[in-house]
């Protein structure tokens, strides 16, 4: 049976997590607008660099400062290459840290799917009900 659309979505940003190179969070983010990719962004290294899983994670208040996430090298993707993210939607496999919220938020996502709720904050949540930006879970490894 085909998947819907967010379904659809959701898998491949699982499969984009699969490139990951930092083991403490495998995540997978994929920008879509009018059921197109725009880009793709999982978590790893500024290029040229190592990589957590050479290197191991360079720990700092105990976040790896090692790794970019997923939706920024997805943001930083669709910037390199010119491409607009205004009024898309990010699927991505976890919830956004903060940092990446508003990052998303002034990329002109309207519109984030995730699927595991990670360390979600109300912070993070009132940030996006303030810029308007839907929220919606779905499963996407079934």
């Amino acid at each position: 049976m085909r998947p819907e659309w967010d379904i659809y979505f959701m898998k491949i940003a699982h499969v984009v997590a699969l490139r990951s190179t930092c083991d403490r969070a495998f995540v997978g983010t994929v920008m879509v607008l009018e059921k197109r990719i725009l880009t793709t962004g999982f978590n790893g290294s500024p290029a040229g660099l190592p990589h957590c899983d050479e290197s191991s994670h360079l720990m700092v208040d105990g976040h790896c400062v090692r790794t970019i996430h997923a939706e920024a090298n997805a943001i930083i993707q669709a910037a390199l290459h010119g491409v607009s993210t205004k009024g898309s939607t990010c699927y991505v496999t976890h919830f956004p840290c903060i940092q990446c919220a508003k990052m998303l938020i002034n990329a002109g996502v309207v519109r984030i799917v995730y699927d595991q709720e990670y360390r979600i904050d109300e912070n993070t949540l009132e940030f996006l009900r303030l810029a308007n930006v839907e929220l919606v879970r779905v499963n996407g490894e079934d």
